[in-house]
Parts: C-alpha cells; sequence; structure tokens
C-alpha cells in the first residue's frame, strides 16, 4: 500500500510518500510544496493544487492521509490552511483516491504512543521509522510524514472496523 501524507498549508504544504510491505514502512518521495508570500492567494491555491495534481499522478498512491485543522488564533492564517488542504483533498478526489484524516493528536498517539508528544520527539520517530539519516526539513515535511506513518499504522484497524460493520 502506498500512502500519500499531508500536512497542510498555503506558504508550505509538507508531502510524504510511504510504503507499507507488511509490517515494513519504506519512504518513497518526501518533500514540500511551497508559495511565496506575496503572491496572490488564488494562484497560492492554484499553485497547491497544480503540484498536488503532480505529485499524485507521478507517484500514485493508494490512499491519501491529511492533517485535520485545528483551530489557529490566526483566523487568516486558519482560512488559509483550510482552502489549501481543501484543494488538496480535491486533487485526491479528482483521482478516485480514498481520504483519511487524522487530528494532530491521533498522529502523535500512532507514532510516539502518547497524544501531547512534542514536536521533536514526532520528527526524530519518524527518522527512525523510515531509517532516514536526518530529520526531514523543513518541519512540515516530518509532519507530512508522521500523517503517513499514523495512516499505515491505523488502516488496518479501520479496514476491519469497516468489514465488521458492513455484516
Amino acid at each position: 500500500m502506498r500512502v500519500l501524507g499531508i500536512d497542510p498549508g498555503i506558504a508550505i504544504a509538507g508531502f510524504g510518500f510511504i510504503d507499507k510491505i507488511g509490517s515494513k514502512l519504506v519512504p518513497v518521495q518526501y518533500g514540500s510544496i511551497e508559495t511565496a508570500a506575496h503572491t496572490p492567494q488564488e494562484e497560492r491555491l492554484k499553485q497547491v493544487y497544480d503540484s498536488a495534481c503532480a505529485l499524485i499522478d507521478k507517484y500514485k498512491p493508494d490512499t491519501v492521509a491529511v492533517e485535520k485543522l485545528f483551530f489557529n488564533k490566526n483566523v487568516t492564517t486558519a482560512f488559509a490552511v483550510g482552502q489549501a488542504r481543501g484543494v488538496i483533498i480535491l486533487a485526491a478526489a479528482q483521482r478516485g483516491l480514498p481520504v483519511t484524516e487524522y487530528t494532530p493528536l491521533q498522529v502523535k498517539q500512532a507514532v510516539v504512543g502518547y497524544g501531547k508528544a512534542e514536536k521533536r520527539q514526532v520528527q526524530e520517530m519518524v527518522r527512525m521509522f523510515l531509517k532516514l539519516s536526518a530529520v526531514p526539513k523543513p518541519d512540515d515535511v516530518a509532519d507530512a510524514l508522521a500523517v503517513a506513518i499514523c495512516h499505515a499504522h491505523s488502516s488496518v484497524l479501520t479496514q476491519k472496523i469497516n468489514e465488521v460493520t458492513r455484516r
């Protein structure tokens, strides 16, 4: 199973593709989609959308996992991040990919085992799980890989729950 993890953002959206092969997690590609600060909002959203489409088309994930937006003190920033998140989800939906959303608490719980883990703990666990020589930078990239890892760990349980509830 190939998972695309996304840490949405308008300035920087982190992405990470991982393959789950049995119980092993293998990094495929990771990085960030970045837009310039003084670019009109609609152009930034188009850049995020176009980049997300190109990445999905190139790396062909089976599923997409996106971090849920938690309310930010800066409402303007929260709206912009929400819009970027929306165009990424649209790119996945247009390609028929299932999208699963995870809260930051769920991601930390799945990756570190503690829902209130610090950012550096999550980053170090990402590095260890994927056997990387260093923590991916910027932080948004490590966060996106954490979301992908969360989904890889949670997908088996989610699938089993769905099977039981269908009966």
